[in-house]
């Protein structure tokens, strides 16, 4: 379930374009306008506007908000600004340039995703950076990290319901053969992560406990604490099969009392608030005896704040 509060009633677009280039005029910019209004838009409202204020005002709004913002709120802005599909694709290929951590990003792009959201990410990856998102993947990772995230960023998984239990106890068996032998980089493992639907990797690990008595996560932390890649399959299996326990501990690491990491936390705001975020958040406080709200608004200050707990459908709009 979404946080996005949007008022069954709100301006037209060129109202919107007009209240938006207001906020940028005279001697400060109002950025409580700007939140009060992007903040409460879904995805098609949020691109009509765009659309408007560059027919109406001769240029992008993107660059209007990047002229006027800063910091950690202008970076909650551009990302919330953006069309789904563009955003995926501006994290993804920021991802391509950093070190191993940021194959967390590309694999929770590719799995939290449904198939036609990744499908629109690549596609917009190709209008922007005018390359694949796989060759990007590819000449950014080695080894068993390349043959796994290129694999999951290709997908198109079917999305229905039906699943096949024959199958499902066939590879349940064949991935605890492969994780007692520490095998995690097989093909046969990356083959079902990265082209069985959702429903049917469900029903292959709910087989895989009930064949040998424990869960599949279990199984892989007996492995090396340190291994990158066996973090990284672990997250992948949490993604595809319970994305909200996944969402609660990057959420649990973004704020913390060692520091804020406000790119992780900006990141899941701004991606789940139209899809998941009151199912995340619900199971934040679940886990952490506090109310996500709470804790961000005790990590955040100003405008980044403000923003963050609209789209939380927290403020009092």
């Amino acid at each position: 379930m979404a946080t996005l509060k949007v008022s069954s009633s709100v301006p037209s677009p060129s109202e919107d374009a007009e209240q938006l280039k207001t906020a940028f005029e005279g001697w400060g910019t109002n950025e409580d306008l700007i939140i009060s209004i992007l903040a409460h838009r879904s995805a098609e409202q949020r691109k009509l506007i765009r659309q408007t204020y560059h027919e109406v005002f001769g240029e992008h709004l993107l660059k209007s908000l990047d002229k006027e913002l800063s910091s950690d709120f202008e970076r909650a802005i551009l990302l919330w600004t953006l069309e789904p599909g563009e955003r995926d694709a501006l994290l993804a290929n920021e991802a391509t340039k950093r070190w191993t951590s940021s194959n967390q990003v590309l694999m929770e792009v590719a799995c939290t995703r449904t198939s036609t959201q990744l499908l629109h990410a690549r596609q917009a990856y190709h209008a922007r950076f005018k390359k694949s998102i796989e060759e990007d993947v590819a000449h950014h990772t080695t080894g068993d990290f390349r043959k796994l995230l290129v694999s999951l960023v290709s997908s198109y998984r079917y999305e229905g319901d039906e699943v096949n239990m024959t199958l499902a106890k066939q590879e349940a068996k064949l991935i605890h053969e492969r994780i007692k032998d520490k095998h995690y980089s097989d093909e046969e493992v990356i083959r079902i992560l990265s082209t069985r639907s959702k429903a049917q990797i469900n029903a292959t690990f709910n087989r895989y406990q009930d064949d040998h008595g424990e869960e599949i996560l279990k199984s892989l932390e007996e492995g090396d604490g340190d291994d990158k890649f066996l973090e990284l399959l672990r997250s992948t299996i949490q993604c595809l099969t319970r994305p909200e326990l996944y969402f609660v501990d990057v959420l649990r690491s973004a704020i913390n009392k060692t520091g804020t990491d406000e790119g992780a936390l900006t990141r899941i705001v701004t991606t789940r608030a139209e899809i998941d975020l009151k199912v995340i958040g619900e199971e934040y406080q679940r886990r952490n005896s506090i109310p996500l709200e709470k804790a961000i608004t005790k990590d955040t200050r100003g405008d980044y704040e403000k923003m963050l707990v609209a789209l939380l459908g927290e403020d009092d709009a």
